[in-house]
């Protein structure tokens, strides 16, 4: 079992992104290995950016995190051609899985935290 958690930082302003919005969905498979994604968890980055909430027990599986950029953006007066940003992710059987996601109007980066 795996936890699983986040963090946003606004590159544009140099600092955490507090009040992003952030979904956990979990792919799974049928006996056909059809998939369909099943919701996990919602929450919302704190001052510091973080979420550190969304699973603490994940079973290994395809993993997606959904960031709801355009709402965070709106409430500073900005605009984006990213309305959400979508990493999915393989997780085994390690025991912390940190995806970052490095944010600005109209480009993104994520990496494998630590």
């Amino acid at each position: 079992m795996s936890a699983i958690t986040t963090h946003v930082l606004d590159t544009v302003l140099g600092k955490p992104a507090a009040g992003v919005s952030v979904r956990l969905d979990r792919l799974k498979l049928d006996s056909l290995k059809a998939g369909r994604w099943t919701h996990m968890s919602h929450s919302i980055t704190d001052a510091d950016g973080r979420c550190g909430d969304l699973a603490a027990n994940a079973p290994p599986a395809t993993y997606r995190l959904t960031f709801d950029t355009s709402a965070y953006l709106a409430r500073l007066g900005r605009t984006t051609i990213y309305p959400e940003i979508t990493i999915v992710f393989h997780c085994t059987s390690e025991p912390h899985y940190h995806m970052p996601l490095l944010l600005s109007d109209n480009s993104y980066t994520t990496y494998r935290g630590s």
